[in-house]
């Protein structure tokens, strides 16, 4: 079964990104030891919130409203994700706790549906 873990990050806390050499290899090993096991099925780093463009249609006949930025105002955001394709949740779970997302963040374990 296919599961989802969305990386979810607080926009004042730590990054990894360029800036932080140490913590993209916590990432780049994570990432290898789920290759290694067969569960690594797909994942992907997310550009900053401000990065976002929002569309919205406030109905079925409504034209489009673009904006710039996310729709929500929050201190959380998604940061990245990877999927993996394990037993059961129990599994998806136990990597979840060994993902570095997990330190000064959280991970959600989510199923995919129709995966």
């Amino acid at each position: 079964m296919k599961y989802v873990l969305l990386l979810m990050g607080n926009v004042d806390g730590p990054r990894c990104g360029e800036d932080d050499v140490p913590g993209m290899e916590e990432y780049i090993a994570f990432q290898r030891e789920l290759q290694e096991a067969g569960v690594f099925a797909d994942g992907f780093e997310l550009a900053d919130p401000q990065e976002t463009t929002t569309v919205m249609r406030p109905s079925r006949t409504a034209e489009p409203v673009v904006t710039a930025g996310p729709y929500a105002e929050s201190r959380e955001f998604v940061g990245g994700t990877f999927i993996l394709d394990v037993e059961n949740l129990d599994e998806a779970l136990r990597w979840a706790a060994k993902c570095p997302g997990a330190i000064d963040g959280r991970v959600e374990v989510r199923p995919m549906v129709g995966a």
